[in-house]
């Protein structure tokens, strides 16, 4: 099964909204089918829940909802940059899907930011699979070179992703 996005708005309707809007009303169902999803099996594995429903969506929305979702927890606070960076990087379909869709939207920016998280995490003991995930939000405050790695990239995230 296959989500095919149809919006029923009228034109001054999405004429009227802000950026941060549209993607609120496009993303709002797929979030929707998504946890109605996670409640209707909460006795399976979650990842494979997980996986079934990204394998319902086009490359394109696995991207670009991936993205929303990292950006709507990343975006709250430098501890929830780092934990939710550390918590895709350890997916690699996921963080791949990610980065897919911010370069199909042209962000160079924001791609560079991704490739450059990547790299921070990659330089750090982090797992590079949820079976290793053990990672605290708090961690990174112990490490002050991670810290210092990961601040400015926090700080362009913010001012890149307007």
């Amino acid at each position: 099964m296959i989500y095919i996005l149809i919006l029923k708005l009228k034109r001054f309707e999405w004429d009227s909204l802000r950026p941060e809007e549209v993607c609120q009303v496009c993303f709002e169902p797929l979030i929707r089918i998504y946890k109605q999803r996670m409640a209707d099996h909460p006795l399976e594995n979650s990842e494979v829940i997980k996986e079934g429903f990204y394998s319902d969506l086009t490359k394109l929305q696995r991207g670009l909802f991936s993205f929303h979702v990292f950006y709507d927890h990343a975006v709250e606070s430098l501890e929830e940059f780092y934990w939710w960076s550390t918590y895709f990087g350890a997916q690699p379909k996921i963080w791949s899907a990610i980065q897919s869709g911010v370069n199909y939207l042209g962000d160079e920016p924001m791609l560079q930011i991704l490739d450059d998280i990547g790299l921070v995490l990659k330089a750090y003991p982090h797992p590079r699979n949820l079976d290793e995930f053990n990672v605290m939000r708090e961690d990174f405050v112990r490490n002050q070179a991670l810290l210092d790695s990961t601040s400015p990239l926090f700080t362009k995230f913010k001012a890149s992703s307007p």
